[in-house]
């Protein structure tokens, strides 16, 4: 008899991201040759799936699990998952992988090139798109894995990967001769990620920009040398040359910035935000032009550079550090808060994208 089952899917509308729904569908799970299916057990949610919705045309991430269905798209998550079932050599069932999924109960994949350390996914519509994303990890493999430690992993291990390649791809370019980085959205995990990867260094002045309701939050972060709320953007040095990174989007605080260090600004960098595309035009009247930041660009850098060994003991080795510094008593940076099923996270998306979510807390939903 074939095995059915009712597999549940969270669909998010592209033109309005704070709108989801549950769509359920009665299909049989039963694998085919060379497939597997998964079935999602923890998932995180943060500002960084709303920026993957949010760019989801333009930079191709709603094409990894599309929905088929005008209009609304299938928002990715990082997480772990069970194996259910398996005809593919090498994956078995009950082995537990992280990596990229749907929000759903179950997915299929086709595994390739599978190896101790995990497998790809080879299906035909994912073949383009960025590898990185497509390719999944055998927890029993991974030495910096612990079930202690799967929110931490799933809450910063994608946003720390950005991190810890932002500050690379700066250090690499000499930060474009500036002496001063300017961070927006300073309260950002992945903004303080990549201050505390570019560290405090002689001659290197890290600023936050943040609004007033997380400057008490990123002053005692310790990793920037300053703070500054938005409407006092005016207070900062503008004599020296000034390296601008990006995690808000907001086109007028880029002019404000712009305009405020003017032939000062050596670089604009955009790292990502949680606006719509639209909203993210990268071009400003004054200065250089922005210029977006692709993690997987400079990855793919290292991995020619280092090999992809050495890349991963950089990331893995950079993350436990980190993990200890953002969970350090007495005033830990982060508080997980893990939320039940598909209702828990249809509020959690809609709280992410106005903006509702204390910086101090990272959430995971389990299924």
């Amino acid at each position: 008899m074939p095995n059915r089952s009712t597999v549940s899917r969270l669909f998010t509308r592209k033109d309005a991201l704070d709108q989801t729904r549950l769509v359920y569908q009665e299909t049989n799970l039963e694998t085919a040759e060379g497939e597997i299916v998964l079935r999602l057990d923890l998932f995180s949610l943060t500002t960084n799936n709303i920026t993957y919705a949010a760019f989801g045309d333009s930079m191709q991430y709603w094409q990894f699990f599309p929905t088929g269905e005008e209009g609304w798209g299938h928002m990715p998550v990082w997480g772990f998952a069970d194996v259910l079932d398996s005809k593919v050599a090498g994956v078995e069932v009950g082995e537990r992988f992280y990596g990229y999924f749907p929000i759903a109960s179950h997915v299929r994949l086709q595994p390739e090139r599978v190896t101790p350390r995990g497998f790809y996914d080879g299906a035909e519509h994912r073949r383009n798109l960025t590898s990185a994303y497509n390719q999944y990890t055998r927890c029993s493999w991974d030495r910096y894995y612990s079930p202690a430690t799967e929110a931490l992993q799933i809450l910063l291990k994608p946003l720390f990967l950005t991190s810890a390649m932002l500050a690379d791809f700066l250090e690499d370019n000499g930060l474009f001769g500036a002496t001063q980085v300017v961070f927006s959205s300073a309260s950002s995990k992945t903004a303080y990620g990549t201050a505390v990867c570019l560290g405090h260094r002689p001659g290197r002045h890290l600023v936050a920009l943040t609004s007033p309701r997380n400057s008490t939050f990123v002053e005692g972060l310790g990793c920037y040398q300053q703070s500054c709320i938005y409407d006092q953007l005016e207070r900062l040095a503008n004599d020296q040359p000034t390296l601008y990174v990006d995690f808000s989007g907001d086109l007028a605080l880029r002019a404000h910035v712009h305009q405020h260090f003017g032939t000062s600004l050596m670089y604009s960098c955009f790292a990502g935000s949680a606006q719509t595309p639209e909203a993210n035009v990268l071009s400003c009247p004054v200065g250089p032009q922005p210029a977006f930041f692709f993690a997987p660009v400079q990855i793919r850098k290292r991995n020619a550079a280092w090999g992809p060994e050495q890349v991963s003991r950089h990331i893995g080795e950079g993350l436990q550090d980190f993990y200890q510094q953002v969970s350090r008593p007495p005033r830990p940076w982060l508080s997980v808060v893990e939320g039940r099923g598909y209702e828990a996270a249809q509020a959690l998306i809609a709280d992410l994208f106005h903006g509702r979510v204390a910086a101090d807390e990272g959430h995971v939903i389990r299924l």
